[in-house]
């Protein structure tokens, strides 16, 4: 399967929530009223102040529920680091794996010979699941056959204040190709249903202006338009 990545469902009016519940920090009147009295430039700017000040609990309101298929296991190792989300992912102890479907990285996919002998070897190892699951090996114990590039579907939850710390991290262009292109795919939906709250998201280069790795690629973001249309194919 293709990767695909869909946003399930978030919280409704996400901008303006986030901004309520930051300016009633600091009023004596209820949020339902602050919420009324709220329009798109003044909660762009009253965001703006709070990325600046570090005063981020307020994202913490409002969360983003997306279902993501097609990445490797590879990946969604690295995707249940961040822990401050909520992931359910399907089980390969209780669902058969049909194919063999595994993510192909572009480095063994764009050279000559490789790409076969990378798919053999899968196909290999799973016409080897299919006949230890025939011998009466569970399905927990036959996945140990599978390989770590074998595809998945999840669906999981961050809150805004988590998917901006994520899009720091794994927008850089030093990130690993593949979570990359998901949170690249992640950033474009959930720009579209809070424009505001993630006017500026991304790596260091593109927030802050500057690299915060010790290490820096030296190709700095210069724009977001640059950032979303950067994709990687596989």
């Amino acid at each position: 399967m293709k990767l695909a990545v869909n946003l399930l469902s978030s919280s409704p009016e996400p901008d303006r929530i986030v901004a309520a519940a930051a300016r009633l920090c600091y009023s004596d009147v209820s949020a339902e009223e602050l919420l009324g009295g709220l329009e798109s430039e003044k909660i762009r700017g009253f965001l703006k102040h709070l990325r600046k000040s570090g005063h981020l609990s307020p994202f913490e309101h409002v969360s983003f529920t997306f279902a993501v298929d097609g990445i490797s296991r590879v990946c969604s190792h690295q995707l249940v680091r961040h822990r401050l989300a909520s992931y359910s992912q399907q089980s390969q102890r209780y669902v058969a794996m049909t194919g063999p479907d595994v993510v192909v990285p572009p480095s063994i996919r764009d050279e000559p010979g490789l790409k076969e002998r990378f798919i053999e070897l899968v196909a290999a190892c799973h016409k080897a699941y299919g006949e230890f699951i025939e011998k009466g090996v569970p399905r927990e114990d036959a996945r140990y056959l599978l390989p770590h590039g074998w595809q998945t579907r999840l669906v999981m939850t961050m809150n805004a204040r988590e998917l901006h710390h994520f899009f720091r991290l794994r927008l850089c262009r030093r990130a690993q190709w593949e979570i990359r292109e998901l949170a690249r795919r992640m950033l474009a939906l959930v720009r579209c249903e809070a424009p505001l709250l993630f006017d500026l998201a991304g790596p260091d280069c593109l927030v802050d202006g500057e690299c915060g790795e010790s290490n820096p690629c030296g190709r700095p973001y210069e724009s977001m338009e640059e950032l979303l249309s950067d994709e990687t194919v596989f």
